[in-house]
């Protein structure tokens, strides 16, 4: 694996690396390959390096992370727009919930692939063999 991680690329040097390209939907090992193979499925193995991503256990967290985000953002607009200029009740009901679901829908890949990444990093829910791997390397 250590010879396909070289020909892709570099290991990730920090947390944030990792984080980055999971964010960015790469291979967290690599950061060549795709980590998505559809929308919110995350592929078994990476096909450029071929570091095994099935492990991952996201579950409902990057969901929840997106609401919590989503409302952090947008409840503060809401409010000032609603306080200041008094929109048509029309306009409101259309509006919010349309800019809403576009935001949730925009961040939901970036935060699983974070979350994901986060786990491979961590050596979280059956990344501890890839991790202790890392580290072996990066020792000798």
């Amino acid at each position: 694996m250590d010879d396909k991680i070289e020909k892709a690329g570099a290991l990730p040097r920090s947390a944030f690396g990792a984080l980055g390209r999971g964010f960015r939907g790469k291979c967290p090992a690599c950061g060549k390959g795709r980590m998505f193979r559809a929308f919110l499925k995350v592929a078994d193995t990476c096909p450029a390096c071929g570091e095994e991503l099935h492990h991952h256990r996201a579950d409902d967290f990057p969901a929840y992370l997106v609401t919590v985000l989503t409302g952090f953002l947008l409840v503060p607009v809401v409010l000032a727009v609603e306080m200041n200029y008094t929109p048509p009740i029309w306009l409101s009901v259309s509006l919010w919930p349309a800019i809403a679901f576009v935001m949730a829908m925009t961040l939901l890949q970036p935060i699983k692939g974070t979350v994901v990444a986060l786990q491979w990093y961590a050596g979280l829910h059956g990344f501890e063999a890839a991790k202790k791997a890392r580290q072996a390397g990066g020792a000798s």
